[in-house]
């Protein structure tokens, strides 16, 4: 089958992509339920395990964070996937896309919590102790002025953790959902393609145009916080 011909059969073709959109829609779901669970429990564990510095009594909740970091970031996404699929949440009639969104956050809160910490002990030392001569509290101090300021210096490195989620997303097949590379396989098969040549070129396409899509918000958010920046 000649290759141009055959990217446009996958896209004139009602099955072939009501397959891929069933696929996206997949990614798109999962990636957007991963990215708000891992930016919150990141937030939280960086949160924490600053605050322990300070505070005795935040040295176990701190402990625990850092378990949960090693562990998380020590063992590969597939196998904690298959773990949460067929052992943490091997109930009959669980949703499988529950399991993959509550995967891949945890998944993506450890890493976005090393970001986020990193992002406030870069913020000089000087704000904290403004407010705190201001008469705020340690918490409030933070909330307000060092966490905006935080992740002002860590939108880059969000950015990269929100484009790694969406391609890590292709692994979920592995537990019988459909993303959008699995379906560009199922396409490949019903062409009769022994390759998947076709079928996995339009599934790259969609994964670059989501790509860009996200880096061009990224970097309009900040162009938009470096001018907030430079008005202040």
């Amino acid at each position: 089958m000649d290759f141009f011909n055959g990217i446009k059969e996958v896209f004139t073709t009602e099955k072939y992509m009501v397959t891929i959109a069933e696929g996206l829609k997949n990614s798109l779901i999962i990636t957007a339920g991963a990215v708000a669970i891992g930016l919150l429990l990141g937030l939280i564990v960086a949160t924490i395990k600053i605050a322990a510095t300070r505070s005795k009594y935040m040295k176990v909740p701190a402990f625990i964070c850092d378990v949960y970091v090693a562990i998380v970031r020590g063992t590969p996404v597939a196998l904690q996937l298959f773990i949460m699929a067929f052992a943490v949440f091997a109930i009959r009639g669980f949703p499988l896309i529950i399991t993959a969104i509550l995967t891949f956050g945890i998944n993506s809160g450890a890493y976005v919590a090393e970001n986020v910490r990193a992002g406030i002990l870069s913020v000089e030392i000087g704000q904290t102790e403004a407010g705190r001569s201001l008469g705020l509290g340690y918490g409030t101090t933070m909330m307000r002025i060092v966490i905006p300021q935080a992740i002002k210096n860590v939108i880059p490195a969000i950015g990269n953790e929100i484009i790694a989620l969406l391609k890590e997303t292709s692994i979920v097949s592995m537990v019988g959902l459909i993303d959008l590379t699995f379906s560009a396989k199922i396409v490949g098969s019903g062409q009769n393609m022994a390759d998947y040549l076709v079928p996995m070129c339009v599934a790259a396409m969609f994964y670059l145009v989501m790509v860009y899509i996200i880096a061009s918000i990224l970097k309009i958010i900040e162009r938009r916080l470096r001018k907030s920046d430079r008005r202040n």
